[in-house]
């Protein structure tokens, strides 16, 4: 069964009068439970399939489909309702908030559901400690290394379950050390949890983590 259909998809963006073809004609299938690592020089379009797939931004032509529902259907409200419950996004940046504390960044995403407070908490301390941060719930941004910043921005994206993973450089401002970590974490979510992962990458060394790898060259899946 796949989780995510991307069938002939163009992405065009217009700069003044000319048109900028960031994406063109990809087509790629992503099973349940796949791990798959897009790889390309930068400005090859990576970014912005991701974005597709997580319905943040929209096709100019083709479809995406993702968790059985085909996001052009979808208008923005009811977009941003299905993001909720089915997409989890890893960045780079973590995206955390200073005044939040760990415990209260994971709990975010689930102030979209019907869920009462004690169960959102409990359900975003079981999030923290299964990324090995459960000493670390009332800690703030600023008191936590980088590679703990992006555990919880990990725990964060899969705190609502979501039917995939989606992490844009998810290693990308890390040291070695906390890289590697943050790989193992995604692996052992890959293996043990049958998550779905789509992983956006510049670094070989993280692309080898992943089960399948493909690349993209100026818009294009190639090999």
């Amino acid at each position: 069964m796949a989780t995510v259909e991307v069938r002939d998809v163009r992405k065009v963006y217009l700069r003044d009068s000319q048109e900028l073809v960031v994406l063109d004609g990809i087509s790629i299938v992503v099973a349940e439970g796949d791990f798959v690592a897009l790889m390309g020089p930068s400005g090859s379009g990576e970014t912005t399939l991701l974005n597709l797939i997580a319905g943040i931004d929209r096709p100019t032509a083709g479809t995406v489909t993702v968790a059985g529902t085909e996001l052009s259907r979808l208008g923005e409200g009811d977009l941003a309702r299905w993001r909720s419950r089915n997409v989890g996004f890893i960045f780079q940046f973590y995206n955390l908030i200073p005044v939040l504390t760990a415990l209260e960044q994971v709990e975010l995403p689930l102030l979209l559901t019907s869920l009462s407070r004690r169960e959102r908490r409990e359900r975003a301390a079981t999030a923290l400690k299964l990324v090995g941060l459960s000493d670390r719930l009332g800690h703030y941004p600023r008191q936590l290394s980088g590679g703990q910043e992006q555990r919880v921005a990990i725990a964060r994206a899969i705190v609502t379950d979501p039917a995939v993973l989606l992490a844009d450089e998810p290693t990308g401002d890390l040291d070695a050390r906390s890289a590697a970590e943050t790989l193992e974490l995604l692996g052992t979510l890959h293996r043990e949890f049958r998550k779905t992962i789509v992983m956006v990458t510049h670094d070989p060394r993280a692309a080898e983590k992943a089960r399948v790898q493909r690349h993209l060259e100026k818009g294009v899946l190639v090999g």
